[in-house]
């Protein structure tokens, strides 16, 4: 299903019993965070979007815990499980890719159908039913303040593009934003992200011309995930949108910069980053469940604010997990598993659970044929995209469930020689990592917890494992009732 935007999303989620209207005022001065963490922490039945529909101070409601229960973030990309995404994936690999695995990692940017999933430009569109370019403001936007440390309000779902000053090339990502005022924001891209290489590439040309970036609030629910993609280079965000939604993304040009954002936003920001300037963002609370630091970071400029006529507008809380931005990270372990794979054969699923934060902790269960070969798997997701902020992998053999966490941990404890099966090495760490050896650059640890046998050299004999008959399985199964129990 492709939802055409935010408000169709809405409605469906309303329909399914998955939002609940508050119509009590609220503040947005930390209620609404409050509020919204109990209820992302709550049962199925208390987890549910929320629409605050009378914030006070602003006639804007607030759209917050969107995506923040598997269910909803598999609708919002079109599919009844997350698992799904998968085999989406897969289906598109074999049939884009054929070829040997270094020609289909050449055509890693080239597999979506551009008829189907491209962009559909437009000259009029709702996010530019109202359009302030004389004296732009973000008075008007109910900005939360998520928890008491805070530095300020924060933007926190936005969809942030830029473009490359060399090649003209697009990238969209999420990047919080501090208000500092009414027309300037601070601008977190992280080192590691693309707006941030399109950043330092303009401060390299030394351009007299400031680097232009939109932000666009609500878009369609895929297009809106994709912000949070850490997508291969060459692949476009929007493109990429298209394919999930099943349907290219209608885009429209900005009224005072040459950026296109999503038609269907419910907010647009225009405005410029000065490649020289920075300015101290920061602290916030962040899914570290820790204060992020305060450092200097780039400053966004408004130049204007295009909006419908009666916006919606959507934002996210972070924290300690589980969060919104969980649901989001686990749509992208499901989607990115079938590309891992693909690179390396032996793995057979992955889990990046919410105790982790992402790039903390990553179990992965592989299919083990030599000595080594954990290692080589540690060594490898170190060196794929932003796996490399990874701070402990844990590998085990297949036939263990790596989203069972008791089961890992039985593993991970039992199955080592600490002095054989630690690997612990150094390389780029989160820009959140507060635990690092220093800013960005710090330790990690790989822990190989499979099984081991003659090939790996262990001096005495592997036990087996106890497992009872499958005779007797079946005959206590066959007799439950009689016992009683």
């Amino acid at each position: 299903m492709a939802f055409a935007d935010l408000r169709e999303f809405i409605a469906h989620l309303e329909a399914r019993g998955e939002l609940r209207r508050v119509r009590a005022p609220v503040s947005r001065d930390l209620e609404i965070s409050e509020v919204t963490d109990r209820v992302s922490k709550g049962s199925a039945a208390e987890n549910k979007a929320l629409l605050f529909e009378q914030v006070e101070g602003f006639e804007m409601p607030v759209l917050i815990n969107t995506f923040g229960s598997a269910r909803r973030m598999a609708w919002a990309l079109g599919v009844e499980d997350l698992h799904e995404l998968s085999g989406r994936v897969e289906k598109l690999l074999d049939l884009k890719m054929p070829g040997t695995f270094f020609e289909k990692l050449k055509k890693l940017g080239t597999l979506f159908d551009l008829a189907k999933a491209g962009p559909k430009r437009v000259g009029a569109a709702p996010c530019q039913e109202v359009a302030e370019t004389r004296s732009p403001s973000l008075k008007s936007l109910p900005i939360i303040k998520c928890w008491p440390g805070d530095a300020g309000y924060y933007i926190t779902l936005p969809l942030v593009f830029t473009k490359d000053p060399e090649r003209g090339t697009r990238n969209v990502g999420m990047y919080r934003l501090q208000v500092f005022d009414d027309q300037t924001l601070g601008m977190h891209w992280q080192t590691h992200k693309g707006s941030a290489e399109h950043h330092r590439e303009a401060e390299r040309q030394q351009a007299s011309k400031p680097m232009e970036v939109a932000v666009a609030l609500g878009a369609d629910p895929a297009t809106i995930y994709t912000g949070s993609a850490p997508l291969p280079p060459g692949v476009d965000e929007i493109v990429f949108a298209g394919w999930l939604r099943g349907a290219g993304v209608e885009m429209v040009k900005c009224k005072t910069i040459d950026l296109e954002v999503p038609a269907q936003a419910e907010i647009v920001l225009e405005g410029f980053v000065d490649p020289k300037e920075r300015r101290l963002e920061g602290p916030f609370g962040d899914h570290t469940g820790y204060y992020s630091l305060a450092r200097d970071y780039p400053v966004f400029h408004l130049t204007a604010i295009t909006h419908r006529r009666s916006p919606i507008y959507p934002t996210i809380i972070v924290g300690r997990p589980p969060q919104e931005d969980y649901w989001l990270g686990k749509a992208t372990e499901r989607l990115f598993l079938p590309i891992i794979r693909m690179l390396l054969p032996e793995v057979v699923d992955i889990n990046m659970p919410a105790e982790g934060i992402f790039h903390n902790l990553v179990i992965v269960s592989i299919k083990k044929r030599y000595p080594g070969q954990a290692r080589k798997v540690m060594y490898a997701l170190w060196g794929l995209g932003l796996l490399m902020l990874a701070k402990n992998i844990v590998v085990v053999s297949e036939h263990v469930n790596v989203h069972d966490l008791s089961e890992v941990a039985w593993r991970a404890t039992g199955n080592i020689d600490p002095r054989r099966d630690l690997v612990v090495v150094e390389g780029p760490m989160d820009d959140l990592d507060h635990a690092a050896l220093r800013h960005r650059y710090g330790g990690k640890l790989g822990v190989d917890a499979t099984e081991k046998g003659p090939l790996d050299n262990v001096i005495q004999d592997w036990p087996d494992e106890i497992v009872m008959s499958e005779e007797i399985k079946a005959l206590v199964s066959r007799r439950w009732r009689e016992y009683g129990l």
